[in-house]
């Protein structure tokens, strides 16, 4: 069964109005006794006096009357109005009642019976004098009942008043309060339904700076994290399709290159011809190169396997260089060379960085365009990266280029798989760099600096 978290908050709240009335009706019967309790010792300081005075009461109840409130009535031993010579009854009643309560020999009064007068009603009690003239008479007091509930209604107004308001109070805070809570609650709800049907939208936070705050702001977290999570699986799910599809037609493409590989050496074994060596040289070079790119499309996303041994990264760049000059020399673009004056050895695989070289310095020249220029600068950083894993510094290579830069839609991923601003490219160039720079326990960035776009390639030395 449900239990509303709105009647969560209103029972409790309830409980406590409930018992601030019990508290408050008990405390307005305690001050209605207590004031019933005045009023008797008021009286019975009164009847005391007269008790104790040795003179006839007649001429001073009326003086009591006023300093009392209270209505007297002097009777005999039997119960019977006692009248003066002109006929008139001893006291302050004008009219005597019909009934009269027997009088009580103790001390105080209670004013058990009340008695009526007319269309009045009094609390009536009876006391022998036992002093004075009049001894052996009952002096029988009237209180009325209208004026003793008026003091009554006095005393106990304020706890009545305080019940009533704390009440009311406490019913509109508890209503308040749970249509606040279960109208953000609901909120809440409503959101991560539409997390659940796929919108990631964050939700704006309330003002209130409290536990509901904090898990709106969690479930805002959740939905980015999820966001994050869908943009992997479909980014996955995408190279999935693409490797399925493409796999086998690299395969094809890789055995043709290898064919036309093996007919361009057999050529150049069969016809050697002085004029024909330096292209067949090229053709052979390109040829590999297309082959490796293959490879390296097939292996993307596997786990690589390294072949290790110590290089020298100026003649890596060198034979990577020379692949590109052509390219450059056709295109009358500007390619700058700034190589330290010592050998920077490092530990890697030799095939593997001159691809991720290749892969870079081509995208310069492609980025830099006719009329441009190109900047290659290797060396060694002693102040080392943020994730290098080199002891005492790291080696560099800086691919510099006057083009344009990535655009600002795709800068943030440009090492992503299938990522380019290229209309026909592939975008698996820097993809494929970034991993061998990884697996070599290095890093691969990019930044704009003075107008040009900045390639960083940092790799541990051999020490």
């Amino acid at each position: 069964m449900k239990f509303s978290i709105r009647y969560q908050v209103m029972l409790p709240l309830l409980a406590l109005m409930l018992g601030l009335v019990g508290a408050s009706s008990w405390s307005a019967w305690a001050s209605g006794q207590h004031a019933r309790r005045q009023i008797e010792k008021q009286i019975d300081r009164i009847a005391d006096t007269i008790r104790t005075l040795r003179i006839p009461p007649d001429a001073h109840l009326p003086v009591m009357k006023e300093i009392s409130g209270a209505e007297f009535l002097l009777c005999d031993a039997e119960r019977r109005p006692l009248r003066d010579d002109d006929g008139n009854l001893i006291g302050t009643l004008a009219t005597a009642p019909d009934d009269l309560p027997l009088p009580s020999d103790a001390p105080t009064q209670h004013f058990d019976k009340p008695v009526s007068i007319g269309n009045n009603s009094y609390l009536c009690g009876g006391m022998p004098l036992t002093h004075g003239a009049r001894r052996g008479s009952i002096l029988y007091i009237f209180y009325p009942e209208s004026l003793w509930r008026d003091t009554a209604w006095q005393a106990l107004q304020p706890a009545l008043l305080v019940g009533v308001i704390g009440s009311l109070v406490s019913i509109v805070l508890s209503v308040l309060i749970a249509q606040g809570l279960t109208g953000r609650i609901e909120d809440m709800e409503r959101r991560t339904r539409l997390i659940a049907e796929g919108d990631f939208s964050p939700m704006p936070l309330p003002d209130r700076n409290d536990e509901l705050r904090d898990l709106a702001q969690s479930i805002n977290e959740m939905a980015h994290r999820l966001a994050e999570f869908q943009e992997t699986i479909r980014q996955t799910e995408r190279l999935r399709l693409l490797g399925q599809v493409s796999g086998g037609l690299a395969h094809q493409l890789r055995n043709g290159v290898a064919g036309a590989r093996l007919a361009v050496q057999v050529h150049a074994q069969d016809c050697p011809a002085p004029h024909e060596g330096e292209a067949l040289d090229v053709a052979l070079r390109q040829l590999q190169l297309v082959e490796m790119h293959l490879k390296r499309f097939l292996d993307l996303g596997k786990a690589m396997e390294l072949q290790l041994q110590p290089c020298d990264l100026t003649k890596i760049l060198r034979d990577t260089i020379d692949l590109v000059g052509p390219q450059c020399r056709h295109a009358h673009i500007d390619l700058r060379i700034v190589a330290p004056p010592d050998a920077v050895n490092v530990q890697s695989d030799p095939a593997q960085l001159g691809q991720v070289f290749l892969n870079v310095i081509t995208n310069a020249i492609e980025a830099a365009g006719p009329n441009g220029w190109v900047e290659v600068r290797w060396g060694f950083d002693e102040r080392g990266a943020p994730g290098a894993s080199a002891a005492g510094g790291v080696a560099y290579i800086e691919v510099r280029d006057s083009g344009p830069g990535p655009s600002p839609d795709i800068a943030e991923r440009l090492f992503e798989p299938f990522v380019t601003g290229k209309r026909e490219g592939v975008g698996l160039g820097l993809a494929v760099a970034r991993q061998v720079a990884e697996a070599h326990h290095g890093s691969i960035r990019f930044t704009r600096q003075s107008g040009a776009t900045c390639f960083r390639i940092e790799l541990p030395i051999l020490v």
